[in-house]
């Protein structure tokens, strides 16, 4: 389906005790490797490390998080369209 210079991201939507909006995240890290990491760090009430498409890194308290939710990224459409 994807070749292997075609990678694709995954959106991750994380919510945060106390905080009205959600972080929203795009991340070649797999949907597998993101559940790892989320696992290890509420097991260690240690922080919660994210890496970006872009490269940069997030960083949340693990205790903090009140919801992740993944959805897969489509290609990014461009155009107008009369649908």
């Amino acid at each position: 389906m994807f070749r292997d210079d075609q990678r694709r991201n995954v959106e991750v939507k994380i919510g945060i005790q106390s905080v009205p909006r959600e972080l929203v995240v795009e991340t070649e890290t797999s949907q597998a490797d993101v559940e790892a990491a989320l696992t290890a760090a509420l097991a260690d009430e240690s922080v919660f490390v994210l890496a970006e498409a872009k490269g940069s890194k997030i960083f949340v308290p693990a205790k903090k998080i009140a919801y992740v939710e993944f959805t897969g990224s489509e290609q990014r459409r461009v155009g107008f369209s009369n649908v």
